[in-house]
């Protein structure tokens, strides 16, 4: 065990460096001990998946596998990426000691990580010990901290900023990544998630701040501290006064007799659910029984995402049968997203699609203000948001009806900063979603929320239900009067970065140089906005709108039928999405037509800017 004192390697190497800093620093016995192991047994290789590079700090934070080393999330890496993260908030605000920060966490910690046979138990590596290390590091520093004392969602992070004032916010969750992940979400003063460049400042002050200050390990300490707060109490009671202010039909909802089924995908859910149904007089949800609880192990599901559709959904479905509810509402494990099913008459089952979602919670929000503000001059400065790659529904319902509509790079980091900035000015912003069932129906909270969006959802239901309609009789309704909006996304797997930019190069010069394709097989393009390079031929300067990113892949193509495509690189995995829409006008009501036509066009979009044989590209699995 010489070798491993001292991280020795027989070779003076990168590696051998990182890992003998690591063995001075970790404190973690657990950890330690699996790191001395494999030096011990020379496994270069395992090494090599833990030290080979420094998880990268980002606008989404840090997200990855928990376990040893620089490449994974533990308390190490917690620890320094706080003491980056505090220093860079000190040069940022005067005022930190007086205004402090908040910190929670959802309720992830994987009770058996296994790495290189030894297992380990949810102790070591405990998402509820990430925190308070996060916390130590801040009132060691003499920095207030509000830090919640049990599992919370995460939008109730951002909304704790806003509501107490505070200088900025760490949310310890990996969302509905695979079990075995973490992450670490960092949202800023205006209690929304942080945006370039206070990325590449705090990464830069994490380099700078990796030896653990004195008092890093000491979690005991905050125990007795006067700059610790807890705000679970008032935060959970304020949270749920404000939403009551977005409850429009309670006289409807003690009535009603629509049943709901709700599931938390054993994530931190259930209680917060609850709570928003009592909040708006409807009767609490039936809960999934088998992930009604907290579980980091995910024991129902291959992956908690209720993205994923029906698969995750199965037992809701069977409970939902069984107490005849109509209604599935399902959240992700930290309840910042939010899927929808509702049994047809056929007796069949329809997941809505975040856009589908989106189109009725749009609606549904805009008709609720329209009857308390009967004020036509409002309209002008009333504002939705969308994301660039979700549908465009809520703009063609802005052109009908007179309101604002604006769309964002891809990101609730996005919609939240814009719409901030929105009601700063004196605007109201009724509503912003995005495609991955990401929805804010309550700009109290300036990110997705699905716990609002859930019984939102449920008093539209409940709504339509005297009108005797349905959730999908409505969405066709809205198609028939703004117009189909059908949409299609799926993506190919390449782990190649060079083949990746090969595609898009390709796509740059298509024939000749500096000439983008004028057509995709039979389909006619209006319009191209590429925001790597910052093109767009529908501006008069030729310069895009929106801010662009070299560091990325994404351009949009229009077509003259309606047809809207973006491709886009994935941040997070070796993916090349595409999104497509055909968006028709009001009066065009053959959505079977309508389909047919965009299932061709995004076939051309595979065949000739894909290319999967030529860039060798693997499909989504179905």
């Amino acid at each position: 065990m010489a070798a491993a004192e001292d991280g020795g390697l027989g070779e003076n190497t990168r590696l051998d460096q990182e890992t003998a800093q690591w063995l001075r620093w970790d404190k973690n016995f657990l950890t330690l001990e699996v790191v001395k192991r494999l030096i011990a047994e020379g496994n270069k290789e395992e090494l090599e998946k833990c030290f080979g590079a420094r998880l990268e700090f980002g606008t989404a934070g840090l997200r990855a596998a928990m376990g040893p080393g620089i490449s994974r999330m533990n308390d190490l890496t917690i620890i320094q990426t706080t003491q980056g993260f505090c220093r860079y908030l000190e040069k940022q605000f005067s005022d930190l000691k007086q205004k402090g920060i908040v910190i929670s966490f959802d309720a992830r910690a994987h009770p058996s990580i296994l790495i290189t046979q030894l297992s380990f138990s949810s102790l070591a590596l405990c998402i509820r010990r990430f925190a308070r290390l996060a916390a130590t590091t801040f009132i060691s520093q003499g920095i207030p901290v509000y830090l919640f004392s049990d599992i919370t969602p995460t939008p109730f992070v951002p909304f704790t900023v806003s509501r107490l004032k505070l200088c900025a916010g760490i949310m310890i969750t990996a969302s509905h990544n695979p079990k075995q992940d973490n992450g670490y979400k960092v949202y800023w003063d205006n209690g929304a998630q942080i945006i370039s460049p206070h990325d590449k400042g705090i990464s830069q002050a994490i380099e700078e701040n990796l030896e653990p200050w004195p008092q890093a390990w000491d979690d005991s300490l905050i125990d007795s501290s006067p700059l610790l707060h807890n705000p679970s109490a008032s935060i959970n009671n304020d949270y749920f006064e404000d939403l009551k202010k977005y409850c429009f039909h309670r006289s409807v909802n003690r009535e009603t007799k629509v049943k709901f089924v709700h599931t938390s995908v054993h994530g931190v859910g259930h209680n917060f659910v609850q709570s928003a149904f009592k909040a708006f007089d409807l009767v609490p949800p039936e809960a999934v029984p088998e992930q009604k609880d907290p579980d980091p192990e995910f024991p129902t599901v291959k992956y908690p995402n209720p993205e994923e559709g029906k698969g995750v959904l199965t037992l809701s479905f069977a409970l939902a049968d069984k107490t005849k509810a109509r209604i599935v509402l399902a959240n992700d494990p930290d309840a910042d997203r939010l899927a929808v099913a509702e049994k047809q008459d056929s007796g069949e089952w329809r997941v809505f699609s975040g856009n589908e979602l989106g189109a009725l919670l749009g609606w549904w929000l805009f008709t609720s203000w329209k009857e308390k503000n009967q004020d036509r001059s409002a309209l002008k400065d009333t504002y939705m948001l969308s994301s660039t790659v979700s549908s465009k529904i809520l703009q063609a319902i802005a052109l009908k009806e007179g309101f604002h509509f604006e769309e964002t790079l891809t990101g609730f980091k996005w919609m939240g900063n814009r719409a901030k900035q929105l009601i700063d000015q004196g605007k109201t912003v009724l509503f912003a979603f995005e495609e991955a069932i990401g929805y804010m129906c309550c700009p109290f909270v300036l990110d997705k929320d699905g716990v609002s969006a859930a019984v939102i959802s449920a008093e539209l239901a409940s709504f339509l239900a005297t009108k005797n309609l349905s959730l999908s009789q409505q969405l066709k309704a809205i198609y028939v009067e703004y117009g189909y909006h059908i949409t299609k996304a799926s993506y190919f797997i390449c782990h190649d970065q060079d083949t990746i930019k090969k595609l898009f190069e390709n796509l740059r010069n298509y024939d000749g140089k500096n000439n983008y394709p004028k057509a995709c097989g039979k389909f006619e393009i209006s319009a191209i906005r590429d925001l790597t390079t910052g093109y767009d031929d529908s501006q008069p300067d030729k310069k895009a709108v929106l801010p662009t990113s070299k560091s990325s892949q994404m351009i949009t193509f229009t077509f003259a039928n309606g047809g809207v495509a973006t491709m886009r690189t994935s941040g997070t995995e070796p993916k090349i999405k595409y999104y497509a829409e055909l968006c028709a006008p009001p009066g065009n009501s053959d959505p079977e037509q309508l389909k047919k036509e965009l299932n061709e066009l995004v076939s051309a979009i595979e065949e000739h800017f894909f290319q999967p044989q030529k860039y060798n590209l693997q499909p989504k699995a179905d």
